[in-house]
């Protein structure tokens, strides 16, 4: 797949990181391997040993900068023309109150087999919301903080001051 480059953040030897290309979420990260497969195990041993610390530099990253208040990594890969990659995807306190002030959402309670009489949310639910929301709607919800040209920007600065340490 092809990345703009005004969406790149930082690219190593064996991974892309960027910003989802359709998100209208800040912070919304992608790191993708240049190698195509859809398997761990098929990547080089040295792209292998660049993940773990390229996924630690992006969680931290996020964490120290944009501040969310949870953090949820995924795993994708499997359509064609994509290869394996990561959703580091903020979920913010104003995308909480936003999901809960959305009733359409609470018919995802029905789903679940325990009876609580607490409402609680759970990744796979606030995945689903930003999903639809930040990156299907064609009208997605006003933001709160920096923009996304903010947040690329201020990545590209992070990524750019830790790689000379």
């Amino acid at each position: 797949m092809d990345i703009p480059p005004r969406f790149i953040i930082h690219e190593s030897s064996h991974w892309v990181l960027n910003h989802r290309i359709d998100s209208a979420l800040p912070g919304y990260l992608i790191l993708s391997a240049k190698q195509i497969t859809n398997s761990l195990a098929a990547l080089a041993e040295q792209a292998l040993a660049e993940l773990g610390p390229l996924q630690a530099r992006t969680q931290q990253a996020i964490e120290a900068h944009l501040h969310p208040q949870r953090l949820y990594i995924s795993r994708f890969g499997h359509d064609a023309g994509h290869s394996i990659h990561f959703h580091f995807i903020p979920i913010y306190p104003w995308i909480e109150t936003l999901f809960w002030q959305d009733d359409r959402y609470r018919s995802l309670q029905a789903f679940g087999s325990l009876d609580n009489t607490v409402p609680q949310t759970d990744g796979a639910e606030l995945t689903l919301f930003v999903w639809r929301e930040f990156c299907e709607r064609p009208d997605p919800p006003a933001v709160q903080g920096p923009s996304i040209d903010q947040t690329i920007d201020l990545m590209r600065t992070v990524f750019a001051s830790s790689a000379s340490r």
